[in-house]
């Protein structure tokens, strides 16, 4: 395929625009990029005219599963959300209504642009949930990184043992090929959830696996079982392996510490905002000063939206409004290179995905430049930080498979919303 004149924020090292771009795609792999390429005999030529072309963005956090309760918790506060939730009406998913969340959840993901979800699934009942999980994620043909977590309990966890098993089985079994589109990831339950000695397990299993590994940890020193990243970094838990989301109560010797392990950190800056006691804080302005580019991810739609544009926005408000006078703003392109190429390393994808460069996968998302809210378009980054959103994605790839075209998903949505439908009445009984 050959993806023809279109506005190209690449997000490559060195910044590279070109108004009038061509990308050339080979297996589902970007091959060129430049200006009035050749297309080879055969090759499709997707017109891009009129559009910005952006790799497709990343969200490095999301409990894709809960789709099917999405908007509900829009007052809920952070023990509203577990007890609500987690506790509560999770419980009740079956390895049926796991799919139906997933489903929906990833093509939201899509329609929005999103190309990459780190699919952070802490529902997983038993063997049947994780199988569920991981065919929903394939069927909707997003590229994922799925964190395989057990339920988190409402009991101290620290009695329930280390890591489900299950996990062994599903790295050995269903994501053993880590080039493939679903890849495997530990989402251990943390030291705000757990005791050290069985954080420590469940790390160690993930490191024995070779798998990455995503955390929440957000309570800083005044955790119920810990004493946040400082008991990790005590444990000799940190590397660069671990993604810390939320970190919401970390300071700044915290942040210190993971940057000088090569940690990442995933921020959900809307829910962090808005939802009471998860610390009504986002740590990015003091993320940058230890050196710590994040990714920025969705969290739930049962308390947020499910596109970045939103979490975007969010981002460079946050950072605003906690820059002194004097200090300069945080350029509303750099919050972009979170959504992209900083989300790809958080994901630990960095090789794959998050720019238009050759020898990356042909992950694009396309947004329509004659829209009444974007036209007429000059600062082309700052316009998709600003005003950009969902309804302004007119064409989405797929390791160069189209999955989105002229504004319409590739898949049969009918069928994942009534999936969902069924789900959210039965957990939420009618």
């Amino acid at each position: 395929m050959l993806v023809r004149n279109g506005w190209l924020l690449t997000m490559d090292p060195d910044g590279t625009e070109l108004p009038a771009g061509d990308v050339l795609i080979e297996d589902g792999v970007i091959t060129t990029v430049g200006q009035d390429l050749a297309a080879p005999a055969g090759t499709e030529v997707l017109d891009a005219t009129g559009m910005l072309v952006l790799p497709g963005l990343v969200d490095t956090h999301r409990h894709t599963w809960q789709t099917p309760v999405r908007h509900l918790g829009a007052q809920w506060s952070l023990p509203d959300y577990l007890r609500e939730l987690l506790f509560g009406s999770g419980r009740r998913f079956r390895p049926e209504d796991v799919y139906a969340g997933t489903l929906l959840g990833a093509l939201t993901a899509l329609d929005a642009g999103i190309t990459t979800v780190v699919d952070w699934s802490h529902i997983q009942l038993s063997p049947a949930h994780s199988d569920a999980s991981v065919a929903a994620l394939r069927d909707a043909g997003v590229r994922a990184v799925f964190a395989h977590c057990g339920p988190i309990g409402a009991e101290p966890p620290a009695e329930a043992g280390p890591h489900p098993a299950d996990l062994r089985r599903v790295r050995t079994e269903l994501l053993a090929d880590d080039q493939a589109l679903v890849t495997a990831a530990m989402g251990a339950r943390g030291p705000d959830f757990t005791g050290i000695e069985t954080t420590a397990a469940d790390f160690g299993l993930a490191r024995e696996l070779g798998i990455p590994i995503t955390a929440h940890v957000a309570s800083g020193p005044a955790g119920p079982h810990q004493r946040g990243i400082r008991a990790m970094a005590d444990a000799g838990l940190l590397g660069p392996d671990l993604t810390v989301v939320h970190a919401t109560g970390a300071s700044a010797e915290d942040l210190k510490m993971l940057a000088d392990h090569g940690c990442t950190v995933s921020i959900s800056p809307q829910i962090e905002l808005t939802m009471p006691r998860l610390g009504s804080r986002v740590v990015l302005r003091e993320l940058l000063a230890a050196g710590i580019r994040p990714g920025l991810s969705v969290d739930s739609e049962a308390a947020a939206a499910g596109d970045l544009f939103t979490q975007m926005r969010f981002a460079l408000a946050a950072h605003r409004a906690a820059t002194p006078d004097g200090e300069p703003p945080l350029p509303a392109a750099d919050v972009l290179r979170m959504a992209t190429v900083d989300g790809a390393r958080t994901a630990g994808l960095a090789d794959r995905v998050g720019s238009i460069e050759p020898g990356k996968a042909a992950d694009l998302a396309l947004l329509r430049t004659d829209s009444v809210g974007l036209a007429p378009l000059r600062a082309a980054a700052d316009a998709v930080v600003l005003a950009a959103h969902p309804g302004m994605v007119d064409t989405v790839l797929v390791a160069g498979r189209v999955v989105k075209r002229g504004g319409r998903l590739c898949a049969d949505t009918a069928r994942a919303r009534a999936l969902a439908t069924a789900t959210a009445e039965h957990v939420l009984g009618g």
